[in-house]
C-alpha cells in the first residue's frame, strides 16, 4: 500500500488533468479581459468539446442502464430504486427552492435598483418566452417517449434514452441464457465508449480555455458589477446548500462532502469551465462506481437525477424571481411567493435538457405571476452565463451526493472500497473491463474518468 502511495506522489503535477483544466480556465479569464475580441472568437472550441461529450452520452447512459438492469435478480428493485430517488430529489429540490427565497427575502440583493419595467428591453426576453411556453407540464409527459428508438439518441434526451434503455434491460433480463450475448455485447460497447470519454476528456483544458475566453469577452467581467450582490447571494447560499445541506445528507450516508468534492474536482472543474453539468455526466457515473456505487444505482440515478435533481436551477430560480420583484420595487404578498414556489417546482422540471434550460424555466415561472413583468427577465439575461456556471456545479455535486445516497440506502455501496478510494489510495476496477493499473489513475484523480 506504501508503494502505491510512493508512485502516486511521484506523478508531475502538471500531468493531473485537474491543473490543466484550472490553467485553461484562468487562461480563457485572461484572455477573454484583455482581448475581449479575441476571447469571443475561441467560443468554438468550448462549444465543439461539448458537442464532442454529448455525442457519447447517450450510449454512455443505455450501455450502464441495460448492464445494470440486465443483470439484476431482483427486478423489483428498480421501481424501488427509483420510487426512492423521485422522493430524494423531489425533498433536496424543494429544500433549495426554499433557501433561495429564504436568501432573498433576507438579503434582498434586488432592493435599491428602482427599475423602470418601461425602459427594460422586453423583445431581448422574447425567445425564452416562446420556450418556457412549449414546455409544460404535459409536452413534458409526452417527450418521455421518444418517436423512435433511434429518436431519442439523436436528439440526446437524457429522459427519454432512462425510459429506452430501462425498457431493454428489463426485457434483456428476462431472456436469461439467450440474452447473454446481448449482455456481453453491450457491456463491451461500454467498455470502448468509457474509452473513448478518456480521449476525449484530454481536451477538457482546451475547452475550458475557450468556454470561459468566450463568456468574459463576449459579457465581460464588468457586466457583473451592477448586479453583483444577486451574483454573490447566489454563490454563498449555493456554497451554504453544498457544504450544510448535502453535507449533512452525505455524513448520515457515511460520506465526508469534502473529500467527495476533493474527489470530482476534474469533473467540477470541467463543469465551471463549460458552464454545463453534461460535460461531466459520463465520467460521473465512472467515478461513482469506481468509488464503491453499484453500475445498477448509478446507472438510474444520475441519469434521471439529471432531469429531477437539480438542485442548483431550483435555487437560482425563487432567488432571481424575488431578485427581479425587489430590483422593480414590486412587493409580493405570502400568497405570491408561495405561488412561485410552487410553480417553480413543475418548471424546474419542464426545462431540463434545454440549453439555457434554468433561465428559460425561470421565464416560465414569472409568466403565471401577472404582477412581475416578463420585461423584468432583461436584467438578469446579461450575467446569465456566470448564474449557469454555478447552477451546473451544485446541479452535478448534488446528484454525486443522490447516487451516493441511493446506493446506501440499498446497500450497494462498498464502503470499505470507498473510504480507500477518497483517502487517495489507487484501487483496482474491473467493473467496466479497464485493467487495474489504468483504472488506479482514476481513484488518486488522474484522467477521467476525469472530469457538469
Amino acid at each position: 500500500m506504501m508503494e502505491i502511495r510512493a508512485d502516486a506522489k511521484r506523478r508531475r503535477w502538471y500531468t493531473e488533468l485537474y491543473v490543466q483544466v484550472l490553467f485553461g480556465i484562468v487562461a480563457g479569464v485572461a484572455v477573454g479581459w484583455l482581448a475581449p475580441h479575441t476571447g469571443t472568437a475561441l467560443g468554438p472550441l468550448g462549444d465543439v468539446f461539448l458537442k464532442m461529450i454529448k455525442m457519447v452520452i447517450g450510449l454512455v447512459i443505455f450501455c450502464t442502464v441495460v448492464s445494470g438492469i440486465g443483470g439484476m435478480s431482483d427486478l423489483k428493485k428498480v421501481g424501488r430504486v427509483g420510487a426512492k430517488a423521485l422522493l430524494y430529489f423531489e425533498v433536496l429540490s424543494t429544500l433549495a427552492l426554499l433557501m433561495g427565497a429564504l436568501a432573498a427575502n433576507i438579503v434582498r440583493p434586488g432592493a435599491g435598483f428602482n427599475i423602470d419595467p418601461a425602459r427594460l428591453d422586453s423583445a431581448a426576453v422574447a425567445t425564452y418566452v416562446g420556450h418556457a411556453q412549449a414546455n409544460n407540464a404535459v409536452s413534458f409527459l409526452l417527450g418521455i417517449v421518444p418517436s423512435t428508438v433511434f429518436d431519442a439518441f439523436a436528439k440526446g434526451e437524457i429522459l427519454p434514452i432512462v425510459f429506452i434503455s430501462v425498457l431493454f434491460g428489463y426485457v434483456l433480463s428476462h431472456l436469461g441464457e439467450r440474452g447473454r450475448p446481448v449482455a456481453v455485447l453491450v457491456e463491451s460497447i461500454g467498455q470502448m465508449v468509457f474509452a473513448v470519454i478518456n480521449v476525449l476528456m484530454r481536451f477538457a483544458p482546451l475547452g475550458a480555455f475557450g468556454a470561459m475566453a468566450y463568456t468574459i469577452g463576449r459579457f465581460g467581467i464588468g457586466s457583473l458589477r451592477p448586479l453583483l450582490g444577486l451574483v454573490a447571494t447566489f454563490a454563498a447560499t449555493g456554497t451554504i446548500f453544498v457544504c450544510v445541506v448535502l453535507g449533512a445528507v452525505s455524513q448520515w450516508a457515511g460520506v465526508n462532502i469534502f473529500k467527495l468534492l476533493r474527489f470530482l474536482k476534474e469533473e467540477l472543474l470541467v463543469t465551471l469551465g463549460a458552464a454545463s453539468s453534461d460535460v461531466a455526466l459520463p465520467s460521473l457515473m465512472q467515478k461513482l462506481e469506481h468509488l464503491g456505487c453499484s453500475k445498477s444505482v448509478v446507472g438510474l440515478v444520475v441519469p434521471t437525477g439529471y432531469v429531477f435533481n437539480a438542485d442548483g436551477t431550483s435555487l437560482y430560480m425563487t432567488l432571481a424571481a424575488l431578485f427581479v420583484a425587489q430590483a422593480m420595487n414590486i412587493d409580493l404578498t405570502p400568497m405570491q411567493q408561495i405561488a412561485i414556489f410552487g410553480v417553480s417546482m413543475l418548471t424546474s422540471k419542464g426545462a431540463s435538457g434545454i440549453s439555457g434550460a434554468g433561465f428559460i424555466a425561470l421565464v416560465g415561472t414569472l409568466s403565471v405571476i401577472p404582477s412581475i413583468p416578463l420585461a423584468g427577465m432583461a436584467l438578469i439575461l446579461g450575467i446569465d452565463r456566470f448564474m449557469s456556471t454555478g447552477r451546473a456545479v451544485v446541479n452535478i455535486v448534488g446528484n454525486a451526493v443522490a447516487a451516493v445516497v441511493m446506493a446506501s440506502l440499498e446497500g450497494e455501496l462498498d464502503r470499505e472500497r470507498m473510504r480507500r478510494v477518497l483517502s487517495g489510495t489507487r484501487v483496482a476496477d474491473c467493473a467496466i473491463g479497464k485493467p487495474a493499473e489504468d483504472l488506479a489513475q482514476v481513484g488518486a484523480g488522474a484522467g477521467v474518468a476525469p472530469s457538469n
